[in-house]
C-alpha cells in the first residue's frame, strides 16, 4: 500500500473512530448508546463503595481491593457518564453541563453530524491533493520508486574520491584556513555541511589498504589484495560499476589530477593484477586491448607519458606504441594544452582524452602560478560536467563520472602540511562546483564523496622535545609557504645538475658557499623559513635526494603537525553527499564496500554488474596463458607482497635510499 493510500486510510479512520466521531446507535426512540473502543477504567465514586475494601475472586478468595487486576475492577455508572461528558467538552471546547433528556441528545446530535461534515470535506481534500501530487509525479521524473527510495527513470552520479584524506586533514584545512583568511573558529568547509558518515577501509590482505585495494572496494563492491586492479584475491576480475554503466547507457567519464592510469582511476575502466603496470591499463583505458571495448567517454588528467611510444620526447612507456595514436584511429578526441581545454565548450565530442601533464599535475600550491599551462580539479570537473549533461540531453541514460582529489594522497605521502591544506582545499571547491551543477540540473543528480584512505598518519599536534607538550600548532606556518617540498626539491636538483653540466663534478668550497647561499634563499622564499639551522642545510648539501621529505619536515616542525608514516594509515574516512535521504544508506559507519555496493544500488546495476563480471571471465578462460599474461599479467609470487612492491626488505630499501648520494644530481 503507498503512502498516498495510507494517508487516506488514516483520514477515513479518523472520521469514523467511535471515540473520535462519538457516533451513536439508536435504539427504538431510547438514548443514543456509545459503540465501546476499549475498556474504560474508573475507580468508583460511589459512597456505597467507600466502606468496601475487599472483593471476590472468580475462585471464590477474598482479596485486598488494591491487589485485584486492574482489568477486573468495575467502574461505576456515574463515573463513566463523567468521562463521557468531558470527552464531549474537549472535543467541542465547551463546558459540560452534564444535562440530560432530549436537549443534551439534540446537542449531541448536532456536534456529531458537523464533525461528521468535517470528516468527509477533510477526506475529499485530501483525494484531490493526491490526485494532484501523482499527475505531478507522472510529469516529472523524479520521483522515487517505492522500493528503494532513489530516483526512477533517467539520472546522473557523480562520485568525488579524495585519495588520501582523512579526519585531522578536514581539522588542518579548516584551522589554516580560518587563519589566513581572518574567519571565525567557528567557519567550516563545505565538506563539513555534507558529513554523512565514516568508511573502513581495510583490503582482503592488510589491515591498511593501499589506493588499488580501496578503489576495487568502490569499482567492484569486494574487498581484495592491495595492488590489485578490479581482480580479485583469486586473480579473476571483477566487473566495475563504470563497465556495467557503460552497458546500460550511461555516458561515463574520469577527471583526475594524477596520472589517468594510476590506481584509483585505473579500477573503473582496466582490470590488471599488478597496479604498476600502468603501460597496460592505458591501452585498457582506451578500450584499444579492453575484452569489452570502450568503457569511458571522457578523461581529464595526467600521465601522458604512458601513452607515448618509447623512445619520444616525454614517454615513460617500455614498448614503442603509440597508445594516443591508437585512440584517436579508434575515435577519440585527444587535447593536451590549456588552450585546447579552454576552448572546448559543452558541445565536445566525445569521446574525449585530455592528458595535461606527462606524470601527475602539480601540486595546487604550485599550479597556481601556472595557470596558463595547468586546469585545476574544479575548471576540469565543471568542464566534465557540462560536456556529460550536454551530451546526455537527449539519451534515456545520464551519465556516471568519478571525480578524484589526486594529490591529497601525495601530500601525505610526503609528510608535506603546506601541500595538504592547498589540495584540501582545492577539493573542497571542486565539490561547490559540483553541488552548483547539481542544483541546476534539471535531472536527478546525486554526488558521494569518500576517500580511499587515509595517508600519513597526520596528527594536528607534535612532540619535539622531552617536557612537556604543548597543546597547540601553528597553521601560520603553512600560511608562509608558497611552494610545495616537492618544488623546493626540484629546484634544489636543477640547481645541483647545472653544476654538473658545467663541468662540476665535485662542489668545492666557492662551488659550496653558493650552494648555500642559494639553498638559504630557496628556504626562504618558498617554504618561508627564516631560521633554517646549519644542520638542516648541511643535511640538504650531503644528501640532495631526500630533498623533498627534509624540505616538508622542516614545515612540519616548525608548524608541530605529526606524521606517523610516509605511507597509508588505517583510519576511518569520512564520507559526504549531496542529499543526505537519498544516501541515507551511507549514513553512518561502513566497509568499503558498502560505497560500492551503493553506487551500482543507484544505477541499478547490479544484474549488469554480475553479467560484465561473468563476460569477462568467460574471456580470461578462453585466453592461453601469454595472452591472459599480457592482458592482467601474472600471478604475483608467496615472496612478494600482494601490492605491487618488493617483500618487507624493500621498505629498509626506500630507508636506506633516503641517505644516498643523489643519482639525478651526478653528484
Amino acid at each position: 500500500m503507498g503512502p498516498l493510500r495510507l494517508v487516506i486510510l488514516d483520514v477515513f479512520i479518523l472520521a469514523f473512530h467511535p471515540r473520535t466521531s462519538r457516533l451513536c446507535e439508536l435504539g427504538n426512540g431510547s438514548q443514543p448508546r456509545e459503540v465501546a473502543y476499549n475498556t474504560t477504567i474508573a475507580i468508583s465514586a460511589s459512597t456505597q463503595d467507600q466502606s468496601s475494601t475487599s472483593v471476590v475472586n472468580s475462585t471464590g478468595a477474598i482479596m485486598a481491593r488494591g491487589e485485584e487486576p486492574l482489568l477486573q475492577r468495575t467502574g461505576s455508572q456515574q463515573g463513566s457518564q463523567d468521562g463521557i461528558e468531558e470527552e464531549d467538552a474537549l472535543l467541542t471546547g465547551q463546558r459540560s453541563t452534564r444535562q440530560n433528556g432530549a436537549h443534551q441528545y439534540a446537542k449531541s446530535r448536532w456536534r456529531e453530524i458537523g464533525l461528521f461534515a468535517w470528516s468527509l470535506i477533510a477526506t475529499v481534500a485530501v483525494i484531490i491533493l493526491a490526485v494532484l501530487y501523482q499527475h505531478k509525479q507522472a510529469e516529472h521524473p523524479q520521483q522515487q520508486d517505492g522500493k528503494s527510495g532513489l530516483p526512477g527513470g533517467k539520472r546522473n552520479l557523480i562520485f568525488m574520491v579524495s585519495d588520501g584524506m582523512g579526519p585531522t586533514s578536514l581539522a588542518l584545512t579548516r584551522e589554516w584556513r580560518q587563519y589566513t583568511e581572518q574567519l571565525p573558529y567557528d567557519d567550516t568547509l563545505l565538506l563539513d555541511e555534507h558529513l554523512i558518515g565514516q568508511s573502513r577501509t581495510r583490503s582482503s590482505s592488510s589491515l591498511v589498504t593501499d589506493s588499488a585495494a580501496g578503489a576495487t572496494a568502490f569499482s567492484c563492491g569486494q574487498k581484495s589484495y592491495n595492488g590489485a586492479i578490479s581482480i580479485l584475491p583469486d586473480h579473476t576480475p571483477c566487473g566495475s560499476v563504470m563497465e556495467a554503466a557503460k552497458r546500460m547507457g550511461y555516458t561515463t567519464g574520469l577527471v583526475v589530477t594524477t596520472r589517468l592510469t594510476d590506481a584509483t582511476p585505473a579500477v573503473f575502466a582496466s582490470h590488471v593484477r599488478r597496479r604498476e603496470m600502468e603501460d597496460e591499463i592505458a591501452t585498457q583505458m582506451v578500450g584499444v586491448d579492453h575484452p569489452l571495448g570502450r568503457m569511458v567517454d571522457l578523461m581529464f588528467g595526467g600521465g601522458r607519458c604512458h601513452f607515448l611510444p618509447n623512445g619520444t620526447d616525454g614517454s615513460c612507456r617500455a614498448d614503442d606504441r603509440d597508445v594516443i595514436k591508437e585512440a584517436t584511429g579508434e575515435g577519440w578526441n585527444y587535447i593536451d594544452s590549456r588552450e585546447d581545454f579552454d576552448n572546448l565548450g559543452s558541445s565536445a565530442e566525445l569521446p574525449l582524452m585530455g592528458l595535461f601533464a606527462g606524470g601527475d599535475v602539480p601540486y595546487e600550491i604550485d599550479r597556481r602560478f601556472q595557470d596558463a599551462q595547468y586546469p585545476s580539479l574544479a575548471e576540469s570537473a565543471r568542464s566534465a560536467l557540462e560536456i556529460l549533461s550536454a551530451a546526455t540531453k537527449d539519451t534515456e541514460q545520464g551519465f556516471f563520472v568519478m571525480i578524484e582529489g589526486s594529490r591529497i594522497d601525495h601530500a601525505g605521502h610526503g609528510n608535506d602540511p603546506a601541500a595538504q591544506v592547498h589540495e584540501v582545499l582545492a577539493y573542497d571547491r571542486t565539490m561547490a562546483a559540483v553541488l552548483d551543477f547539481i542544483n541546476d540540473s534539471t535531472v536527478p543528480t546525486l554526488m558521494v564523496s569518500t576517500s580511499d584512505h587515509e595517508t600519513g598518519g597526520l596528527a594536528a599536534a607534535r612532540q619535539l622535545h622531552t617536557e612537556y607538550p604543548e597543546y597547540n600548532w601553528y597553521p601560520g606556518v603553512l600560511a608562509n609557504a608558497s611552494h610545495s617540498a616537492e618544488w623546493a626539491a626540484h629546484e634544489w636538483h636543477e640547481y645541483l645538475r647545472s653544476k654538473h653540466e658545467a663541468g662540476v663534478s665535485e662542489l668545492l668550497h666557492t662551488e659550496t658557499v653558493a650552494a648555500k647561499a642559494f639553498l638559504t634563499s630557496l628556504v626562504r622564499k618558498s617554504l618561508g623559513i627564516e631560521d633554517a639551522s646549519d644542520d638542516e642545510m648541511d643535511g640538504l648539501m650531503d644528501n640532495p635526494d631526500i630533498a623533498a621529505y627534509v624540505f616538508a619536515d622542516m614545515i612540519s616542525r616548525r608548524a608541530q603537525t605529526g606524521w606517523s608514516t610516509h605511507g597509508h594509515s588505517g583510519a576511518d574516512v569520512n564520507i559526504y553527499t549531496s542529499d543526505k535521504k537519498m544516501a541515507k544508506a551511507l549514513v553512518g559507519n561502513h566497509e568499503n564496500t558498502e560505497v560500492g555496493d551503493f553506487l551500482r544500488t543507484y544505477l541499478s546495476a547490479d544484474d549488469e554488474v554480475e553479467a560484465v563480471t561473468k563476460e569477462l571471465r568467460e574471456h580470461m578462460s578462453s585466453l592461453p596463458t601469454e595472452q591472459l599474461e599480457a592482458w592482467m599479467g601474472s600471478v604475483p609470487n608467496e615472496s612478494e607482497r600482494l601490492d605491487g612492491q618488493d617483500h618487507l626488505n624493500r621498505y629498509h630499501g626506500d630507508h636506506r635510499k633516503r641517505y644516498a648520494r643523489c643519482d639525478a644530481c651526478s653528484l
